[in-house]
């Protein structure tokens, strides 16, 4: 749970629901595991029934049916790899509440946060008993909302490796928990993980000898790497750079 543990990445704030629509067909589907409704994106080689690399693809408070998402999750898929990605707003992503007269952030936020602490485990022993095999390759990333899942699943002994990029409601105990290879994706300018919690996050890793990389991207803030501007051509770079480094690290280690 958020609450429990020494904070180092704030929850929601305005940069967590900020955002440009980016433009592109999706080619992934709907499906539902332990009653969620998942976004779940192929490889190349086209529907297996299971698979030896799958990512576990925690997104941020749009959701896995937000069009940029679903176009991350495309282009992960494109490389090789099975892409499951669960809606724990359980379809009420920050988009159709925001607008709303008396809509708190904050109280919502940390009302799907619990909620999808009690959601994950059966969605994950769900993907592993679908689509899963004794060999198969689990790696997970997560944006904002979904890094904190992310991040927890570095913990875990069944997964190969972790990623995540611009994380909220992080604690420290999360990263002295780190025991498989754990890649952080930063924004230079970012609300909920800034500079200090950055270099607290190094410390802590550091201190538990984990395998980490740390990049950081000047000139953007959180929520670049789904809902940078495109049309901005360093936005638009950081994003798919980002993309691009969490596919490397993931084949390194799942290869």
């Amino acid at each position: 749970m958020p609450s429990l543990g020494t904070p180092l990445a704030s929850g929601l704030g305005d940069c967590c629901v900020r955002t440009v629509h980016h433009t592109g067909d999706a080619i992934g589907a709907e499906d539902e595991l332990a009653g969620i409704q998942t976004y779940v994106s192929y490889p190349p080689s086209g529907k297996q029934g299971r698979y030896e690399r799958i990512i576990l693809f925690y997104p941020d408070v749009f959701g896995p049916f937000y069009n940029n998402n679903k176009l991350i999750a495309d282009f992960f898929a494109s490389n090789g790899y099975f892409v499951v990605a669960p809606d724990f707003t359980e379809g009420d992503p920050v988009f159709l509440n925001r607008g709303k007269p008396g809509f708190n952030l904050l109280e919502w936020g940390m009302q799907k946060r619990k909620r999808a602490d009690q959601l994950i485990g059966p969605w994950n022993d769900a993907v592993k008993a679908r689509f899963g095999t004794p060999t198969t390759k689990y790696a997970a990333v997560g944006h904002c909302f979904g890094g904190y899942d992310a991040l927890d699943s570095a913990s875990m002994d069944w997964i190969t490796a972790a990623a995540f990029a611009h994380p909220a409601y992080i604690t420290e105990e999360q990263f002295l928990a780190v025991k498989k290879p754990l890649l952080l994706s930063c924004a230079e300018s970012d609300f909920t993980f800034d500079r200090t919690a950055r270099h607290r996050a190094e410390e802590l890793l550091v201190q538990v000898q984990a395998q980490y990389h740390i990049q950081v991207f000047s000139g953007v803030a959180h929520g670049f790497a789904i809902r940078g501007n495109p049309d901005v051509p360093h936005e638009r770079w950081a994003k798919e750079v980002c993309a691009s480094t969490v596919i490397a690290w993931f084949d390194r280690f799942c290869k």
